[in-house]
């Protein structure tokens, strides 16, 4: 009887002692881990610098491409198709120029075609 009230209220039974079982969001979590902060930063700020490009990209070709990892000063940019891949190829000296314009010490910006995906 104990274990179904333990189970409806969100709490357990650890050695006699109930415990309260939170939830805690993915922000809190990454706060609270090193790495997990890090990872979070890197994600916003491959997220912030595809945002700063969107101005330089054409429409169409913007559905087609994602932020990816940030590596040391390298940056790479998920696209969905060859198509796009090489267009974006052409435009690459205009892309990492405009990240340099806004601060953004991008060294080199690699392209990688994400498989299976159209």
């Amino acid at each position: 009887m104990i274990d179904i009230y333990l189970r409806l209220t969100g709490l357990s039974h650890n050695g006699g002692m109930a415990k309260i079982n939170q939830a805690v969001t993915l922000m809190e979590a990454a706060q609270e881990s090193p790495s997990l902060a890090h990872l979070t930063e890197l994600t916003r700020e491959s997220s912030l610098r595809l945002k700063i490009l969107e101005s330089l990209i054409p429409g169409p070709l913007r559905n087609a491409i994602q932020a990816g990892p940030i590596e040391g000063t390298e940056w790479c940019l998920l696209v969905n198709s060859n198509a796009a891949a090489a267009k974006l190829r052409q435009m690459l000296p205009a892309l990492q120029a405009h990240l340099h314009g806004h601060g953004h010490s991008v060294e080199k910006i690699r392209i990688k075609i994400l498989q299976g995906i159209r």
